[in-house]
């Protein structure tokens, strides 16, 4: 298990993301910010504080429940009411990016409503697509093997990204 991002690394690229996401939504008042289950949702806690608290951009988060290794296995629900998204400036969160299965499938549900945009970010992306995705805001991108993973671990006390 080799180290790639340290706590501090973490703490230093998900500043960047939320400040790159204030710059890029400034003219918008409220923006939606959907982590996907897991260090998805995590991530985009962490997002939406550093934006709050940086901006007078008003932050409603969701949380997509999906089946990341099976997403047609169970119905993909979301923490709040979708149709509250309707017309408005989306972004979807995830800790790693890699084939594209998870974000496809989450951006497939969003997208069964109007929008006015739809953003992506990944705190890690690895570039093994299978599926026509790309993050729009990336902490760390990583060229890795296709047997290895990238495992991130988001506590507050303890933050890293592991190649494993």
């Amino acid at each position: 298990m080799q180290e790639i991002l340290s706590n501090k690394q973490i703490e230093q690229k998900i500043n960047r993301l939320a400040h790159q996401i204030i710059e890029n939504c400034f003219q918008e008042k409220i923006i939606h910010i959907i982590g996907i289950v897991g260090n998805g949702v995590t991530l985009a806690n962490r997002l939406s504080l550093i934006i709050t608290k940086n901006s007078d951009i008003k932050v409603n988060n969701f949380e997509i429940i999906i089946n990341k290794s099976e997403p047609l296995s169970k119905k993909i629900e979301f923490s709040s009411n979708i149709n509250s998204l309707e017309n408005g400036f989306i972004i979807l969160v995830d800790d790693v990016l890699n084939s594209g299965k998870t974000m496809q499938y989450a951006l497939t549900e969003i997208l069964k409503i109007p929008t006015k945009a739809i953003k992506t970010v990944a705190l890690v992306d690895r570039k093994h697509r299978k599926f026509p995705i790309k993050a729009d805001f990336v902490g760390l991108v990583l060229s890795t093997t296709l047997k290895e993973r990238v495992e991130v671990i988001l506590n507050e006390s303890n933050q890293k990204a592991y190649l494993v």
